[in-house]
């Protein structure tokens, strides 16, 4: 009998199946805006991109100057990373002087006292998104909040899963709905990526390097690349290491993957968890908020994980109250480094390779996860992330050591059927072309964008810094050379003036007390369930 993958392959060939391997793609792409030196800006998120807090598609992240421009959900990546140049070109066109910075690791910082936490407006909800960025300035630091990513929202059509479901003989029945089958299914694609996420840390990784000052002193086992710059030899993403956003309190929060209700579980836990060194702090400072809670997590997005389960939330309601009451509708990738040869950040390419590999996480088996194995998946990403293109670097599966180049190749193989019926559907031959171009960097790590990353870096006298303002200054110029067209340009600031209309009318309106909207949150009391 054929195994799962083989079957389900051939169960999508058939003309009938063909068109349920649509779904939607969309991406959110984080940048900080930096002066013509290169040093983090110290001007207000400009009013000429509307409101960070209700705008669709153009807000902040963590800090003030923390661009993230985020894209309709879209049938083809093609069409996604269309749309995000053009957010990109009306961005330069409203920027003045001001670059986006090209890097996931931030350039020169100013002193943490310097760097302004993004800012929402007098609303309740803008105050919230406020007050838990000073919890996580609390926690984390704020040179943290100045690390940019990108974020890949991937979705099949939901008639894949009923169809996949049917042919298991597990389809939807009077105790297990539709969305049930849906969540369960999105859960086994995201314990496939944990198993083989560590491959797209050494084909895409692109942080081996960082400014020193980025570490504030904290102890390291980093090399030094120059006076200003830290590296490590075989590093693939530095951002993605223990470095990153991680501490104490979340080393030992493990969310489940097996079931979307322990997945739930564990983070209910985690947000309700007190946790001694925040209760210390306490929530407020001289009357001033300066953290939501004292818990483990103020609130479930704190959680810095490779993958989550996502559905669209409502006005008021929290991530994982959407997941139970209507289960999980795309998956969010937040490993991606931000590519700084790409002026979006992400290539055409690279998007085809992630639609294949994520395809092939949907319909390959998935067993549950043991604590044991999760461990080894964890350990053999944080291997990769710092040791990727070491000579010879192994990794663990099944018990046993094997080499990451020949795991990848085996990874490769296996997806090439899967890229085969992307491209009989799409016509061409993107997606095995996108497979091609990583097997070259399998079998030379010196074609990985680490690798060239720091080739680049020794070619310049070994500055981070001045290696991330060179490619923004390219980047810039790329989208001034082309601005907007006059549609585009007007529908941005239609979108802009909207946005800020909006806020101003949630500014004004009657509000609650701060303290009993947090209240009304932490309670997830403040959407309709209707």
């Amino acid at each position: 009998m054929p195994n799962l993958l083989t079957r389900r392959l051939a169960l999508l060939t058939e003309d009938a199946n063909r068109a349920l391997l649509g779904g939607l793609r969309g991406i959110e792409r984080e940048t900080l805006r930096v002066d013509h030196a290169g040093h983090l800006a110290s001007t207000p998120h400009p009013a000429a991109l509307g409101s960070a807090l209700t705008h669709p598609e153009i807000t902040t992240d963590y800090a003030e100057a923390l661009l993230e421009f985020i894209t309709p959900a879209e049938a083809d990546i093609a069409v996604t990373l269309a749309k995000l140049d053009t957010v990109h070109r009306h961005a330069y066109s409203r920027l003045g002087k001001e670059l986006l910075w090209s890097q996931s690791m931030p350039g020169e910082l100013p002193a943490e006292q310097d760097i302004e936490i993004a800012n929402y407006g007098s609303s309740n909800m803008g105050m919230l998104k406020h007050v838990y960025r000073r919890g996580l300035a609390l926690r984390y630091g704020k040179a943290m909040q100045c690390i940019a990513g990108i974020h890949y929202n991937y979705s099949l059509d939901e008639g894949l899963w009923q169809l996949l479901a049917a042919d298991a003989g597990t389809s939807a029945t009077a105790s297990t709905s539709a969305m049930d089958v849906q969540s369960e299914s999105y859960l086994a694609t995201i314990r496939n990526f944990r198993r083989y996420s560590w491959l797209l840390m050494y084909l895409f990784g692109a942080s081996p390097a960082l400014a020193s000052g980025f570490l504030r002193g904290r102890p390291h086992k980093l090399d030094t690349l120059s006076g200003d710059t830290l590296y490590l030899p075989y590093a693939t993403s530095l951002r993605m290491s223990d470095l990153g956003y991680q501490n104490d309190a979340q080393s030992g929060l493990r969310p489940q993957e097996n079931s979307l209700d322990d997945y739930v579980n564990a983070l209910t836990q985690a947000v309700n968890a007190p946790y001694a060194p925040y209760a210390e702090l306490g929530t407020k400072q001289d009357g001033e908020w300066i953290q939501l809670s004292t818990n483990v997590l103020q609130i479930e997005n704190e959680y810095y994980s490779t993958i989550r389960p996502k559905r669209v939330i409502r006005t008021g309601e929290r991530p994982i109250q959407a997941l139970c009451l209507r289960g999980v509708q795309y998956i969010e990738v937040r490993c991606m480094d931000v590519d700084p040869f790409e002026p979006v950040g992400i290539s055409l390419p690279t998007g085809r390779f992630l639609d294949t590999f994520l395809l092939f996480c949907a319909l390959d088996e998935s067993a549950p996860i043991s604590n044991e194995q999760s461990a080894c998946y964890t350990a053999n990403f944080a291997r990769t992330v710092k040791e990727g293109r070491k000579p010879g670097l192994s990794l663990r599966r099944d018990g046993e050591e094997i080499s990451l180049q020949a795991w990848g190749q085996e990874l490769l193989a296996r997806m090439a059927p899967v890229a085969a019926l992307l491209d009989s559907r799409h016509g061409g031959t993107e997606h095995a072309d996108s497979l091609a171009a990583q097997a070259v960097k399998l079998l030379d790590p010196d074609a990985t964008p680490s690798a060239r990353v720091l080739r680049e870096l020794r070619a310049n006298g070994g500055s981070f810094a001045a290696f991330g303002l060179q490619q923004s200054e390219r980047h810039a110029a790329f989208f001034r050379e082309q601005p907007p067209t006059a549609e585009q340009s007007t529908y941005f600031d239609q979108l802009a003036a909207a946005s800020l209309a909006e806020q101003r009318a949630m500014e004004t309106a009657p509000q609650a007390s701060f303290d009993d909207y947090v209240a009304s949150y932490r309670a997830s009391t403040l959407c309709s369930h209707t």
